[in-house]
């Protein structure tokens, strides 16, 4: 079990960052929202920004502060009732996040996510294209589980989940989960005080499940296990994780500064290896799209992304989303990835400027027909060479 210390914080080197903070701090252990520590958190994710990286912030609370505001002092145990919470609440969250990053001059937007937005394909494509949208804004995203409308059971500790996979959307370079404990022990410190804290560590590492256990607080987090089965689910993306305890002074700002805090657990592969690999190795072809030699060019020489006007054939049927290849014009597999348009919109934007989508189309969700970051490329043919040359 790896645990030497590491000199420089995984986070450091983070351009893009998710960060999750818990129930228990955002709601001063459930007391209503604490805005010193909102405001605290605000401060850091501007200092982030102007140093230019970008952060999106998923936050738990809803129910806790709907609580507060319904003067209700114990958790309700019906479906209705906590949904209804967690509208109440939801409004207490977005006014404070947003009062707290207007003093930066920085905009917010909120975003309400459910399991079943990023299972399905169309949904998944719709919510990780809003979110780049708004990151390319300058516009720091609020993400937190639609509470209102989860039809299964409102589970502690959810939101260590949603933090992991809005790090798979956005191809993250860490996840932070900011929770009241210092980070993971091999046991409970509560119950064992000889307990070994875990500096750094796999994620993915089964041995790291067995020492998670152990109860949450009571007010929002699901103990270590949800954090640790998070990381694990980040690092498929390439993503890291850190845990560590969001009453740390500048906690963010330290950790973006190489400063080692809480528990590191760390991806095999960086984002971009790991997305590579997924691309080109686990997903099945639905069809194929035949390219222009200079579109052949620019995907394999300059790394470019997919415009429809390069592209002269289209086969098979396929939906946004899909994996597709890119061939030559003799057949020879120079690329593949994923599809921003359906087969059907893809034949009636061939050979067009991505200028004239919108008005063929009657509406555009991207410009690109496959965008760079979520391709991979092969060497051009000879006679494609040639001809490109």
């Amino acid at each position: 079990m790896p645990t030497s210390t590491a000199p420089v914080s995984v986070v450091a080197k983070a351009k893009r960052l998710v960060a999750k903070v818990g129930s228990t701090l955002v709601t001063n252990e459930g007391k209503g929202i604490d805005l010193a520590a909102v405001g605290q958190w605000a401060q850091q994710i501007a200092a982030l920004h102007a140093q230019g990286r970008q952060v999106v912030l998923v936050s738990s609370g809803a129910i806790a502060e709907g609580m507060a505001r319904l003067g209700w002092a114990r958790r309700p145990q019906t479906m209705n009732e906590l949904q209804a919470a967690a509208a109440v609440g939801q409004m207490g969250l977005a006014q404070a996040y947003e009062a707290a990053f207007a003093k930066h001059d920085i905009r917010t937007a909120q975003i309400l996510l459910t399991h079943e937005d990023l299972a399905d394909r169309h949904r998944y494509l719709n919510a990780r294209s809003t979110l780049y949208t708004l990151l390319g804004l300058g516009v720091v995203p609020i993400v937190n589980e639609n509470d209102t409308v989860v039809t299964d059971e409102i589970r502690l500790g959810d939101n260590d989940t949603l933090g992991a996979l809005v790090t798979n959307l956005i191809e993250a370079d860490a996840l932070v989960i900011l929770t009241d404990q210092r980070g993971l022990y091999s046991a409970d410190p509560r119950k064992h005080p000889d307990a070994r804290f875990i500096d750094v560590a796999q994620a993915g590492d089964p041995a790291l499940e067995a020492m998670a256990g152990g109860a949450g607080s009571g007010i929002g987090t699901g103990g270590m296990i949800t954090k640790v089965l998070a990381a694990k689910r980040a690092a498929n993306s390439g993503g890291h994780t850190v845990i560590a305890s969001g009453r740390e002074p500048d906690v963010l700002l330290r950790l973006a500064g190489g400063e080692q805090i809480g528990s590191e657990l760390r991806a095999q592969l960086p984002v971009r290896s790991a997305r590579k690999r997924w691309l080109a190795n686990h997903l099945r072809l639905r069809g194929r799209v035949t390219l222009d030699p200079g579109a052949v060019r620019a995907i394999t020489q300059e790394h470019k992304s997919l415009l429809p006007i390069g592209v002269v054939e289209v086969e098979g049927e396929f939906e946004r989303g899909d994996v597709v290849a890119c061939v030559d014009q003799h057949g020879v597999e120079c690329g593949r990835g994923l599809i921003n348009y359906s087969a059907n919109d893809t034949r009636r934007i061939l050979r067009q400027p991505s200028s004239r989508i919108p008005k063929i189309l009657g509406s555009m969700s991207d410009e690109e027909l496959m965008h760079r970051d979520n391709m991979v490329f092969a060497r051009p043919s000879a006679s494609a060479r040639k001809a490109a040359s």
